[in-house]
Formats: structure tokens, sequence, C-alpha cells
């Protein structure tokens, strides 16, 4: 029979005791001074390595050699008290829960007083001392008080408190702790190279935490998984069933729900992990430390090296995704939504009823007028507010003559001279000897425009007619923005894919588009999958700059190229800005169209106005318009002659505004 392996690699000497350096390195400094006391006390929780350190210390007084915080590891005291020996008769262990009475201590105090046989001291390790009585501990009392000389006491226990304080005070406490998980895993790898087996890298994570930082536990479960494991070694299949962990996979879809706010497929998860034999509290127990985890890498990017999250590479960088995506308030309410219910669970008839109520908690904010709940929805506000600040300096320096024929246009406007109303009475033309002809030299300023800021000099432009600049001035009405044509229209129906599926392959996509181009790749690093079908994909942006760059060339045949190779068949984008759960659906948002040619005037029915009909002929020709310097090309669209004119008169494009400017200027004139 196989000795197990927490017997076998049981610590001999102070040094090889892992994650308990606040107690081996005081320990030792005190053998080597001498200044050794007649009792301790060792606590901590179980497995930790009080009952170890004992061992090691009563090694350490009985040495031939010592007392050294070495031990020999030859002489016949050493020997005996090794992992594979036979015990010392100096050295008595008691169990204190079966031999904690009042009788038992008195036993005790009449051997104590006899000299050791064949050591330098007599040591009692007294384990699980919290058990014995209260009667038992004053039968002791004034042996572990005045001891012989040649007398040692070590208490261990989990539970200090119940020390009996006249017994504590006596004694020289140090308080034992769980181990760290770097530390833990790093004594199980340690412990497969010596043992030969063949463990992945992600089954370490999984034996750590089912440890719960104990190293007995946690040599426990590595000795059952090498045990049962096959040619293949250890894999992280075979740990995560035997185990009763939940896969990683169903956590990141999980997640990936939850960033998306995609009910479907949250409920999807949900009706897996119950097909899967998964015990529902199990899953929320998880889950919930995911969350945990996507909390500390959202505050600390380098939470996976610095070890505050213990995951592999490849999972640091899904968790990062995720954490990036989701936002500090929103990881916080859901985590405590899934908090909540889990406590629910516990006795609970029905838990997956409780687990679907709780993940659908807490992809609905709005049904929670709590703080947490008004926090997250004010994130989202703010990511929201935050893209459009950070896209407008682009579109104001694509769009500096419209925001200067604007202005020059507000100052019309404010002008003394009132702009003559839509249908005055009539005006007789002018004869044709004081018609006046369009002006060749300079404009002349008019003098209510004297004390403006004048800009650069002008460069001469075409005049447009006034009947078209009438026209548009009065009957345009507002059209809706068109969204850019797609550069790959569908050939054939992809297979059948949603959205879920496509969040599992998400990271490939992601390494092929950063393969591709490290640009592209970061517009995408905002994006999260709202909905997709057999052949379109919605992606919801926080940033609408990313959202219109990503429908750019080339970023747009980027990602459809890969999500072709990587899902097969033929794919189109949409995106959008805002909640993913918010947006239509794939398949129901507006086909992609090209921009009309000139905006519709407005279909009311009723003729033309008597003002439009006449202006050609009681309208003096303008004088040419101001041109204004054209922006700079760079990434991001020119403004187009055709874009829809904005509520309140108001042109988005330079040569809209300057017909405006120069129909408010010829209005004005004939006032």
């Amino acid at each position: 029979m196989a000795l197990a392996l927490y017997r076998k690699y049981r610590p001999q000497t102070f040094a090889e005791v892992v994650g308990q350096e606040h107690v081996t390195e005081p320990l030792i400094n005190a053998i080597r001074a001498g200044r050794l006391n007649h009792a301790y006390l060792f606590s901590g929780p179980r497995g930790c390595g009080k009952t170890s350190s004992a061992r090691i210390l009563a090694r350490s007084l009985n040495c031939a050699q010592g007392p050294t915080p070495e031990p020999c590891g030859e002489c016949r005291s050493c020997r005996a008290l090794a992992a594979d020996g036979h015990g010392s008769v100096d050295v008595i262990e008691i169990d204190a829960a079966s031999h904690g009475g009042v009788d038992d201590a008195r036993e005790l105090r009449e051997r104590a007083v006899f000299a050791p046989v064949d050591s330098r001291f007599k040591i009692y390790i007294i384990d699980e001392a919290h058990m014995v009585t209260a009667a038992g501990f004053n039968a002791l009392l004034k042996l572990v008080e005045e001891p012989p000389e040649y007398v040692l006491f070590i208490f261990a226990t989990t539970e200090p408190d119940k020390v009996l304080p006249t017994i504590r005070s006596r004694t020289h406490h140090y308080p034992f702790r769980l181990i760290a998980p770097p530390a833990m895993r790093e004594l199980c790898r340690k412990l497969c190279d010596e043992e030969g087996a063949i463990v992945a890298d992600d089954v370490l994570p999984l034996v750590v935490r089912s440890g719960g930082g104990s190293a007995r536990d946690t040599l426990s479960v590595l000795d059952q998984l090498i045990a049962g494991a096959g040619p293949e070694g250890v894999t992280y299949e075979r740990a995560a069933g035997l185990l009763g962990v939940t896969d990683a996979g169903l956590l990141d879809e999980m997640c990936e729900a939850f960033a998306a706010a995609d009910g479907r497929a949250v409920m999807e998860v949900v009706e897996r992990v119950v097909e899967g034999g998964h015990d529902p509290r199990r899953f929320a127990g998880d889950l919930l430390e995911r969350l945990r985890d996507l909390i500390v890498l959202h505050q600390v990017p380098d939470a996976g090296s610095s070890g505050l999250v213990d995951a592999p590479a490849d999972q640091l960088a899904k968790m990062t995704s995720q954490a990036t995506r989701m936002g500090t308030s929103t990881i916080t309410r859901m985590a405590e939504v899934i908090a909540a219910g889990l406590a629910g669970m516990r006795g609970a008839t029905a838990p997956r009823l409780l687990l679907e109520l709780a993940c659908v908690r807490a992809i609905l904010p709005g049904s929670d007028e709590s703080m947490a709940g008004l926090t997250q929805r004010l994130e989202t506000l703010e990511q929201r507010a935050a893209g459009a600040a950070f896209a407008a300096p682009a579109r104001e320096t694509a769009t500096g003559g419209a925001a200067a024929a604007r202005a020059a246009l507000a100052r019309v406007a404010e002008s003394p001279a009132p702009i003559p109303a839509a249908t005055p009475a009539p005006v007789a033309a002018p004869p044709a000897e004081e018609t006046v002809a369009a002006p060749t030299g300079p404009v002349a300023v008019p003098p209510w425009e004297d004390e403006a800021p004048q800009p650069s000099p002008p460069q001469p432009a075409p005049v447009p007619e006034p009947a078209a600049a009438a026209d548009d001035w009065a009957d345009a009405e507002p059209v809706p923005a068109a969204e850019p044509a797609p550069a790959y229209a569908p050939v054939a129906e992809a297979g059948g894919a949603s959205a879920a599926s496509i969040r599992r392959q998400w990271d490939r996509i992601m390494l092929a588009v950063k393969d591709k181009k490290r640009t592209t790749a970061a517009l995408l690093q905002d994006a999260t999958i709202a909905d997709a079908t057999d052949n379109e994909v919605v992606l919801a942006f926080k940033h609408s700059f990313h959202a219109e760059n990503l429908q750019k060339e080339p970023a747009y045949g980027i990602v459809v190229g890969v999500l072709n190779d990587v899902l097969g068949g033929n794919w189109k984008i949409r995106c959008e800005v805002g909640e993913a759960g918010s947006l239509p659906k794939a398949g129901t948002g507006p086909a992609p169209s090209p921009a009309p040619s000139r905006p519709a005037p407005a279909s009311n029915g009723q003729a033309p106005s008597s003002r439009q009909q006449s202006a050609p002929s009681r309208q003096a020709p303008p004088p040419a318009a101001e041109s204004f310097e054209e922006p700079p090309a760079d990434d991001y669209d020119e403004p187009s002659p055709d874009d829809p004119v904005a509520p309140g008169g108001f042109g988005t494009s330079e040569e809209q505004a300057v017909k405006l400017l120069t129909t408010a200027f010829s209005a004005k004139q004939i006032a």
C-alpha cells in the first residue's frame, strides 16, 4: 500500500515548512539563542502544519547535536521522530479529543515527574487542545505553570479561544495561517515532478482551490487525482468532473452573457449546468468567485502576476477582457445579487429556480431601485458620454468649415434687422437698369459684422442658385443618416450559429484579427456580441468612435474575413452603440443603403408658396460666398454635401452651411 502524499512528504525541518515563515523564523532564532520556553501554543486552521512543526521542534531539541534548528537526521532520536520512524518514548503525543478529562490530566501529571529515558527533554504534544475540559485544564494548571526543567508542553489547536485563559497566558503563542495559493501551487508542482506524474497546468488551480489553503487537504486531493489518472495523466476534464467544480467554459459563457445582458444565453447556461448534473449551489459559489476575480482584475490589471488571481495565462486574458467590458459597478452589483441568491439557496427545495432568478436580476439593473442599481445605470451613461466626448474632437476636426459657417450664420441671425417672413406682401421687381450685378471683386462686409472676428483671406467660390438655396432653406427636412454599405455581401447562408457559440470562439477571432492588424483588434476590445443569426453579427459598443471606425475599410473587411475563416460561411457585421440587451436583434435592423443624393423636400400635399415661386424674379444675385478652409485629410470621413439638415435649419456639411448663409444674406438685402 502506497503512503499518502501528505505523510510521505511531511516536512522534517523548519526550512521545509511552506508558507509559515512568520512562525518558523522566530522558533529558529529562539533555539539558536537558547531562549526556550516550557510551553508553546500552536494555533491555526487544519492542515497548516501545527503538528508537523511540533514534531520538528521536538527533533530539534532532542537531537544529539542540539538543540539545533537543523536536526542531523542520523541520530537515534531524529530517526525515531522521522516521518517513517517508530516514535520516541520521550515524545508523547496525546489526542485531547479522547483524553481530555480530569482523570487523563491527573495521569499525565503523575508521569511527568519522571526524567526522560533516552533524550534531553520529555515533550508532551497535546493535539486538539481545545477539547480538554475545564477540569482537565485546572488539573494541569500547576504542572504547566511550574514543570520540571526537562518537561516541555506543546499545545496544538484550531480554536485557541477555547483554551483556558490561565493555560494560554503561560505559553508562547504562535498562530499558523492558511498557505497562499502561489506557494501551494509551487509545492504541488514540485511533488508532481518528484512522483513523475503528468498533471496539466490548468489542473493545479483547481487542486489549490479545492484544498482551501490547507496543505493536507490539497495533497489529499492531488493524491486522489494522480491515483485515478490514465496514460495521458491528469487532465482538466477529469479533474473538474472528479472534484465537482464548475467547468471554466460555463463560467466564461455566463460572464459573456452578463456582459451582453443576454437573457436567453443566461437561461441556456443554467440549463446546461442542470443537464450536466452540477449542483446549482456549487455553480453559484463558483460564479461568485469568478466575479470576485473580475473585480480584482478591473482594479489591479497585474493581479495575475502578483498572485491576487490564480488562473492560467489564457484564462487571465479572457477574464481581463470581460472585466474591461463590464465595469466596476456592474460587476459589483452582479456579485451582490449572486451572493444574495446563494444565501437563499441554503436549504431551498428549488435551487435551480433561485439560481435563474438571481442571474436574471443580475442583468436587469433597471428593476433594482437600490443605490447599487442606480450606480450601475449611471456608470453605463458615463461610459456612453465618455465615448461621445472621445469621438467629438475627431468630428470637429473633420467638420471645421461647417462649424465656422454655422457661427457666421448665427451672427446674421442675431443682427438687428429681422429676416422677412415666409409669405410677405408682393414686392415689385426692380427695374432692369437697377438690377445689382454679381460683384467680381472682394465682397463687402455688412456693417453689422464689423465687430466680428474676420476669418483668413477668403477664396472665391461658385455662386449657388438663389432659388435652390431658398428651397433648401425652406423645405429641407431632417433625414435619418443611412448606414454605410457593407464591403462584403453574403454569398451563401452560413451554418447555424448563435451569439453564445460565437462568444465561445471570440478569443480565436480576436487573435486572428490581431495578427492581421492591431488597430482593428483595438477597436474590437470595446465590442460585445449582442446577437447573431446565420449570416449577421450585431456588435454593441460603448463608444461611438469604435463603432463608426469599425464599419470603414479596411477594418470592416478584416473582421468579416476573420469571421468567415473561423466560423465558416459568409458573414456581415452591424455595429450599434448602447447596451447589448436594448439593441435590435440581428436580421431586424435597417438594411444598409447608400446615402441619398439630396435631402428630399417636404411632401405635405401643398403647392410651393408664392415666395418660393417668385424668388428668382425678386432676389438680386447674391454676392460670392466666402469659402472656408478644407479640413486636413485624415482617417475620418469628410463631411458630404448630401448630409441631412439638422433640426433648426443648420446644415451638417460645409456646402449646406454656405448655402444657408448666402440665402440669409440675400434675404437681408431684400429687406
